[in-house]
């Protein structure tokens, strides 16, 4: 249509062209589209011509100036693209005469489209160099965005690079870990992919396959492509694709059935109200150009009469695909009586003006351009000058700075070339007629605050009409308690769960570390928690504890006992021939040295370390200093009696006493040093076992502990040296036969106690060291004094002087 200015304009209204071989001996035959008619491309030219109408119908926008138009198909094709850019440059019109009209109906002004990015990215490398500028209803490769290559580029419809940010948050989201990706293989495919991949990669999303694939491919590709969306475990498939691809690849998927996959579509084919007849594609979800509502525009697109109709070659066929009718042949003849008003068709569907309200916004765009270039004033005062030697450049610099509203939607473009980037989330759900519809469900704004821009107010219904979310993930989530480690040669999404260490823990849900637990806790049975570790000591609730303590009281009475057996029957000769004074005194320091074993049971503490190891050293070395003595006294005994012998008064009682005393003071000062310098003092052990602690005494000073030890050894091998030397001797009397296996006994204890004690590990170390103090105590008891109490109890005619002063004949 002519016009005072003109508009070019260029759709998609076919998706292939024909092939010529040319030999260059003829002209070449101009490109020529084919196949059926897109009927969206269609709506989408309709809608720009309705446009420009209600522009040169509207009295405030552009008064006395009309607007005409040039459309042309591009056929979403390259090489038909540049044809058409051809064409605008050279002002080229086969279809309208200007006749004498001295307009500039010839020279475009701008042009809207393409609906393609690749056809679009041609189309601006033209026609920039001539400062047209080019607004894109549908062109939404980021690559479009770079003013350096594209300086007249413009689009009403956002960037990929959003649309691929959005469609990884998404997949985020709903924690989707392990994709398929499918693209188209053009610059609106590939770059918008690469950005979807870049961006996954953030969210630290992976893909099992990428493949890409064209409409115009041979059919084994796109049988390649499919066979590979079947086989893949990936439940998930994001499908970067032009509509005109993506439903050259569902046809091929619908001939052989397979797994369900959950699709996630970007806005070139997921809004496409004709795919949906694709019911393996319900449950389908992705990010389109939200609903508008532009009046008026129904009833242009149904008011269309048979002489328009019959004018224009794309209209006819429309017409004669839409009813099955022919205009011109003899098969069934086209009347005008066809009911447009009933079609079902993407051209007449209104219910989802996404892309339309794209074209009808682009085409606003340029009107205010022109006006800001041509008119002055403001409303009833506004001036248009239609004569105006107007340049494209002009419309180009005010193209940068329009910012109006139509119909309640903002337009403007930042310095790129783009508006704000605004998406509804949409879903495929099936009704109850039988039919999928596209359900708004969400909505992703860009100008909102980081991580408030995606928000879903609706219920999804998923594939296979499930409200559950699907699960897509190349390994199942590591629980609390284990940590990933990845497969070799895989993606970090591949990975094996493996339980924490011990002493390890990790309580996030997929983590690749676990954390050490403080020295004093350890791990639950499933590793997700540090519990207190459980502290050890030898208790008197524990049956060891509750045993030793038994032998240990038993042994004590005993020692009473016969304390108060002997001092009952001390007057007795077996009594008084045995050094009653040494007797009661080993007596005494036995029951000590019983007793003294209860310190090591219960919990250490700072006295009782100290207490159990002075006390059993002290006691003890009191017992093998009465032993020695009662030893000594046999010997000097039995020398005293040899003719001219006064041995004896070098050993008398008092001796005796200084004996033990000046022994037992040896042990108190090495006992003294030894708390002095380093005392024995209570502390956990977290060593000798990971999960618990050992609260035991430490000896503080090592060589303190041996040095007691060591003494107490040395008197008690002194002690059996001369118990040997006695054993011998004459007469019933001599006991040193039981003081040398007492001595035996108790050497043999404190011999095995050395490895044992060394080796035993926690709570039984000090089982050990009870053990043989408890061992060598009785030893030293049964030996010594049961024979004796036997005869006092149970041979009391043995306990007479004349006995125990008879030869021994045995």
């Amino acid at each position: 249509m002519d016009g005072d200015f003109i508009i070019g304009g260029s759709f998609s209204l076919h998706a292939y062209m024909d092939t010529f071989y040319n030999n260059y001996s003829s002209i070449p035959k101009p490109v020529k589209c084919k196949g059926s008619i897109d009927t969206r491309g269609l709506h989408f030219s309709r809608a720009m011509i309705f446009a420009i109408e209600e522009i040169n119908n509207n009295t405030d926008l552009l008064p006395g100036i009309k607007l005409g138009y040039q459309i042309y198909d591009s056929c979403a094709l390259v090489p038909v693209a540049v044809h058409v850019a051809f064409q605008f440059l050279n002002s080229f019109d086969p279809v309208f005469s200007t006749g004498n009209n001295c307009s500039q109906s010839g020279m475009v002004m701008a042009v809207v489209g393409d609906s393609g990015s690749t056809p679009s990215i041609s189309f601006s490398r033209l026609i920039s160099p001539f400062n047209i500028p080019q607004v894109s209803h549908f062109a939404t490769c980021a690559c479009l965005s770079d003013k350096q290559q594209y300086p007249n580029f413009f689009r009403t419809i956002p960037s990929d690079q959003f649309q691929a940010e959005s469609l990884a948050k998404l997949v985020k989201h709903f924690g989707w870990t392990w994709i398929g990706a499918v693209r188209s293989d053009s610059d609106y495919g590939n770059n918008g992919m690469a950005s979807f991949l870049q961006a996954a990669q953030k969210e630290g999303i992976c893909v099992e396959y990428s493949v890409s694939f064209y409409r115009t491919d041979p059919q084994s590709r796109i049988q390649k492509v499919a066979d590979v969306i079947r086989r893949s475990k990936a439940l998930v498939v994001v499908a970067f694709a032009s509509f005109g691809d993506m439903k050259i690849l569902l046809e091929e998927l619908s001939r052989e059935p397979f797994p369900t996959r959950q699709w996630i579509g970007s806005e070139s084919w997921v809004t496409n109200t004709e795919l949906t007849r694709f019911s393996f594609c319900a449950g389908a979800i992705g990010f389109g150009i939200p609903k508008s509502a532009i009046p008026g525009l129904r009833e242009f697109l149904l008011n269309l009469s048979f002489s328009e109709v019959a004018a224009s070659s794309v209209l006819t066929e429309f017409w004669e695909d839409a009813f099955n009718c022919r205009l011109k042949k003899n098969e069934k003849v086209c009347d005008g009586n066809e009911d447009i008003q009933n079609l079902q068709s993407q051209y007449t569907d209104t219910s989802q003006l996404r892309i339309t309200n794209m074209v009808y916004k682009a085409v606003y765009a340029i009107a205010h351009a022109i006006h800001n270039a041509v008119c002055h004033g403001k409303n009833v005062t506004t001036q248009c000058d239609k004569l105006t030697n107007l340049e494209p450049k002009q419309v180009l610099t005010e193209l940068k700075k329009v910012n109006f509203s139509q119909n309640g939607y903002d337009v403007s473009f930042n310095a790129n070339g783009d508006p704000v980037a605004i998406y509804e989330l949409v879903n495929w759900q099936n009704h109850e007629s039988g039919n999928t519809e596209i359900v708004t469900v969400g909505l992703y704004d860009a100008s909102l605050p980081v991580g408030k821009e995606f928000r879903i107010n609706r219920n999804i219904n998923w594939m296979e009409d499930s409200t559950k979310v699907p699960v897509s993930v190349c390994t199942d989530s590591c629980p609390p308690g284990t940590r990933k480690v990845l497969q070799k040669g895989k993606p970090i999404c591949c990975y094996d769960c493996i339980l924490c260490p011990e002493g390890e823990i990790n309580n996030i849900t997929d983590s690749a570390d676990c954390l050490p637990c403080h020295k004093e806790f350890w791990p639950n049975s499933k590793r997700d928690t540090c519990i207190p570790k459980p502290i050890e000591f030898l208790s008197f609730q524990d049956i060891l504890g509750i045993i030793l303590a038994t032998f240990s009281v038993l042994g004590a009475l005993l020692a009473i006992i016969t304390a108060g057996v002997f001092f009952y029957h001390r007057t007795s000769p077996i009594v008084r021939a045995n050094n009653s004074e040494l007797s009661f005194l080993l007596l005494i320091s036995l029951t000590l040295c019983f007793l003294c074993s209860l310190t090591f049971i219960g919990a250490p503490s700072e006295w009782s370390c100290m207490l159990r190891h002075t006390a059993f050293g002290i006691t003890f070395v009191v017992c093998i200093s009465c032993v020695l003595g009662k030893t000594i006294v046999v010997l000097m005994a039995f020398k005293a009696t040899l003719p001219g012998s006064n041995v004896i008064k070098w050993f008398g009682p008092p001796q005796q006493r200084m004996t033990v005393m000046c022994f037992t003071f040896i042990q108190i000062l090495i006992c003294t040093i030894w708390l002095v310098v380093s005392p024995p003092l209570a502390i956990k052990n977290l060593t000798t076992y990971k999960e618990k602690i050992i609260l035991e005494c430490a000896l503080g000073s090592a060589i303190g502990f041996w040095v007691v030890l060591g003494y107490i050894g040395l008197l008690a091998a002194f002690c059996f040296v001369l118990a040997v030397l006695a054993r011998k001797l004459p007469d019933n009397f001599n006991e040193a036969k039981l003081i040398t296996f007492s001595m035996l006994i108790f050497c043999a204890v404190w011999i095995t106690f050395i490895p044992a004690y060394v080796s035993s590990p926690g709570k039984f170390t000090v089982v050990v060291e009870i053990f043989a103090i408890l061992a060598s105590s009785f030893g030293l008891m049964l030996c010594i004094f049961a024979p004796k109490c036997f005869i006092i109890l149970f041979k009391p005619e043995k306990n007479t002087k004349k006995y125990l002063m008879s030869k021994n004949q045995s």
